[in-house]
């Protein structure tokens, strides 16, 4: 999980995510990368302007490196996991703990929606090939 300083401009903060992006992305070298599409419903319009800057960065890293970036909104990824569009967090992290057989449900629950989106990514694939 990349966690940037609330102290540091918008632009510094973008700036690190990018460069932190970019590192891991040219160390796993990864084929694809998966990531949650923005709803069109927010509460704190705010927050959702900030997550397109941040997405947008994300997909810039991505590119540099010719890795293609798939999008999922978060309806599809609990209709996929949990049958259900309207999955809470809790539910997701349970899918999760019984998808990798872990002993716990992953916490915090970023890391549950994370895993989620890549095993609907991945799953998606297959049957589509």
């Amino acid at each position: 999980m990349i966690k940037l300083s609330p102290r540091r401009s918008l632009g510094e903060r973008l700036e690190e995510l990018h460069a932190t992006a970019a590192e891991i992305l040219e160390e796993h070298r990864p084929s694809a990368i998966a990531i949650e599409d923005l709803f069109h419903h927010y509460e704190r319009p705010r927050t959702a302007i900030l997550m397109g800057h941040a997405r947008g960065v994300l997909f810039l890293a991505a590119a540099q490196l010719g890795v293609e970036v798939s999008g999922y909104l978060p309806t599809k990824v609990k209709k996929h996991l949990t049958g259900s569009g309207r999955a809470n967090k809790e539910q997701m992290q349970l899918a999760i703990q019984a998808q990798f057989g872990l002993a716990e449900p992953p916490q915090p629950s970023d890391v549950a929606d994370a895993l989620a989106i890549a095993l609907c990514h991945l799953n998606l694939l297959r049957c589509a090939g």
